[in-house]
């Protein structure tokens, strides 16, 4: 039975490919994850994010610091994502602290978004309760005026958030469910090894 697994040795490095794969392969999203918080009652919270960026110090996405996610991650700063791509029949899992990226990170892929999506950030209070969906469109064109020239600021309450993986697992579908796991641990600097049972 061949493992996708054989030389594996940095999960960084794997991870790339496997994204990149997915890249190809993927309708919708190839960036999308799965984003598990808890919240101030211990209850888990998940909700689909995009990925904007990953080396060895973590992975990136970037967010509202006043949604729900983002007042989670701020009071309790521990996460897991889970990337699951269906056409390569492929998941990746990380969990590890979580820490905020620095002001110029946030301000240069705040620069990087569609004009449209940086009016959004402006014009929405995400999570918190909408009385009517022209209330939306009110502000959006209220900050479109505001911002009708020039430059769109970065809000000071939307930055990003970097996950430091402390583990990763790698999934990949084996026929008759005999599925191939392997979980990486955080060892100093470098990474332990173990196979899991499907």
């Amino acid at each position: 039975m061949k493992s996708d697994f054989e030389q594996a040795a940095d999960p960084i490095a794997l991870f790339g490919e496997w994204l990149t794969a997915a890249e190809a392969s993927e309708i919708n999203d190839p960036t999308a994850m799965a984003l598990a918080t808890v919240d101030g009652d211990g209850l888990p919270d998940v909700r689909m994010v995009l990925l904007k960026g990953f080396d060895a110090a973590g992975f990136v996405f970037f967010t509202n610091f006043e949604s729900a996610k983002g007042r989670e991650l701020l009071a309790n700063p521990k996460a897991a994502v889970v990337f699951h791509w269906k056409s390569l029949r492929k998941q990746v899992r990380v969990r590890g602290p979580v820490s905020e990226v620095s002001a110029e990170e946030a301000d240069a892929y705040f620069q990087s978004r569609a004009r449209g999506s940086r009016i959004g950030a402006w014009a929405s209070q995400q999570s918190r309760p909408l009385e009517s969906r022209f209330a939306l469109e009110k502000a959006v064109a209220a900050y479109t005026a505001r911002y009708a020239i020039g430059e769109i600021p970065r809000p000071s309450y939307w930055s990003g958030f970097r996950i430091a993986p402390q583990e990763m697992e790698f999934w990949s579908d084996g026929a008759f469910r005999l599925h191939d796991r392997l979980k990486f641990v955080r060892d100093g600097a470098g990474w332990q090894t173990s196979r899991l049972y499907p």
